[in-house]
């Protein structure tokens, strides 16, 4: 990554830019407790929540056929809904990147698998729906991460060029449709990644362990 040259950042949501764990996984357990289950460890939880709800559902029923419009789902929707940002916080110090970013006129935004109707009250209730330049979530466009599209659609919403914007994400499908977009992409490796998965081979030009070393990072970038 060439520092000074980049003119944009795009996020993803969860585990990158906000701490969304702490609701969703309270909101599992407390499912997994009404249906007399014993609820998952929450380090487990917060491990699967890049993988949405559904994730977190099949770590949570493995007995269950967990897809897309099944009870279970409907349920975790619901409730999540109505829980969207009691505990959640943007990660700590990228409150101030994002400050930075909008003193000096460079935009940034979230692209998302995770649905609008969910991720706009969340920003909305975080303070940032209206700062940020482009909200592309999963049902935004027909296709999702890892297509390109989401994160070429941001792009154009931004008016920035794809290959002048950096995309910063915690999962593989992130890294891989920032690639594929033609953007400089960094892992968040602070973020949710099971045990069994690993940053360094998603193939992304920088690799964040912290979001002290993200800032950094992104300030270079941008020429700040």
């Amino acid at each position: 990554m060439q520092d000074g040259y980049f003119r944009a950042v795009l996020f993803d949501l969860d585990g990158t830019l906000v701490d969304t764990a702490p609701d969703m996984v309270a909101i599992l357990q407390a499912m997994q407790s009404a249906h007399g289950i014993e609820p998952v460890p929450y380090d487990e939880g917060r491990a699967q929540v890049s993988n949405g709800a559904l994730g977190l559902l099949r770590l949570a029923f493995p007995e269950h056929d967990i897809d897309f419009g099944v009870d279970l789902h409907l349920e975790y929707l619901d409730r999540y809904a109505d829980q969207l940002c009691e505990a959640s916080r943007v990660f700590a110090g990228l409150d101030a990147l994002l400050d930075q970013l909008d003193d000096a006129g460079c935009p940034w935004g979230v692209v998302t698998n995770k649905p609008e109707n969910l991720t706009h009250p969340l920003l909305e209730g975080l303070g940032l729906l209206s700062r940020s330049a482009c909200t592309v979530g999963g049902d935004t466009l027909p296709v999702r991460k890892p297509d390109p599209a989401p994160l070429l659609h941001a792009c154009d919403i931004a008016g920035v060029e794809p290959h002048r914007s950096i995309y910063v994400g915690d999962a593989a499908r992130d890294i891989e449709a920032g690639l594929r977009a033609g953007m400089a992409t960094i892992a968040a490796a602070y973020g949710y990644i099971t045990e069994d998965d690993d940053p360094r081979e998603w193939g992304a030009d920088i690799i964040a362990p912290d979001t002290e070393e993200l800032t950094q990072i992104i300030l270079k970038a941008v020429n700040l």
